[in-house]
């Protein structure tokens, strides 16, 4: 009887050994941490869970995210299309729109455009998850902040910052310039407000091109890019024949014109002068001749006294 006991003692001892040793071996609940470019939306909604599933799905597993990599400010031009990308993970049966923030309204629902402006659409990218809001000719009135919205419960969004700019163009000192005869012509255009510099900028002469390895030589252009771009036309030993309209062309911008009087030993102040000269003699024969008319039509009523 006693041999029997201490085979019971033996086999419990074993069994507690085993059972402790199983216990160590099982996994623990673990949570995954997300890189920090996903933005986790929200937790689940209690539709989704099921009792013991609380607390065992990782944040990837709790619905829809955003993946915030991409810039959140979009600068487009003037009637340039704009495009604001939205890229949601884990989106499944739920719904992304667009609302823009200056007046809370609804732009888009999934593909569909929900607003009589059809310059606003909505394009879906399903290889990269991306739901971006297409802006057809955007106007300077189009910035604000725009926001992609999640259809989770409750709703959760991401915000973009659209800038719509006009790049300006101007030529320093225009829209007159007066140069000397055998003095260098340095015209300088200015080109602000693009997302980036202008691959090419043209410089044309009375309307045609110029060109840089012409006989007359001494021309040339040097162009400086960056946030504000800046192209120098420079022409040597200028002439007379060097006069004219020369327009600045930047590919992505407006272009813009200036005159150039190219002068031959007279001053622009005595251009001006007698321009002024001509104007004040039309104006003194205009007022001698009223005068004339006046003492004409003065003179025959005293001849012609009214009859009574």
């Amino acid at each position: 009887m006693k041999h029997i006991v201490v085979v019971m003692i033996f086999l419990n001892i074993n069994n507690g050994i085993s059972s402790h040793s199983q216990s160590v071996d099982i996994d623990e609940p673990h949570t995954y941490t997300p890189p920090k470019h996903y933005f986790q939306t929200s937790s689940f909604d209690d539709a989704d869970l099921d009792g013991d599933d609380i607390g065992v799905k990782n944040p990837l597993d709790r619905g829809p995210y955003f993946d915030i990599s991409a810039s959140r400010n979009v600068t487009a031009l003037v009637g340039n299309t704009a495009y604001l990308n939205c890229r949601v993970r884990n989106l499944g049966n739920r719904t992304v729109s667009w609302i823009r923030h200056r007046d809370l309204h609804l732009l888009t629902v999934g593909k569909a455009t929900y607003t009589s402006d059809q310059r606003y659409q909505s394009v879906h990218n399903p290889a990269l998850d991306d739901w971006s809001l297409k802006v057809l000719y955007p106007q300077p009135r189009d910035s604000g902040v725009y926001e992609c919205q999640i259809s989770t419960t409750p709703p959760v969004g991401y915000s973009m910052t659209l800038a719509v700019v006009e790049p300006i163009t101007t030529i320093v000192g225009g829209p007159d310039l007066y140069i000397d005869t055998g003095s260098t012509v340095n015209l300088t255009c200015i080109v602000r407000h693009l997302p980036e510099p202008p691959p090419v900028i043209l410089w044309t002469h009375n309307s045609e091109e110029i060109n840089y390895d012409s006989p007359r030589g001494g021309v040339s252009v040097i162009t400086e890019k960056g946030d504000i771009t800046t192209s120098y036309l420079l022409i040597q030993r200028a002439k007379t024949s060097d006069s004219g309209k020369y327009t600045c062309s930047p590919s992505t911008a407006n272009p813009i014109t200036v005159n150039v009087h190219v002068l031959n030993g007279e001053h622009p102040a005595a251009i001006q002068s007698g321009q002024s000269l001509q104007s004040n003699l039309l104006l003194s024969g205009c007022c001698c001749l009223v005068l004339l008319l006046l003492s004409v039509t003065l003179t025959g009523q005293q001849r012609w006294p009214a009859v009574r």
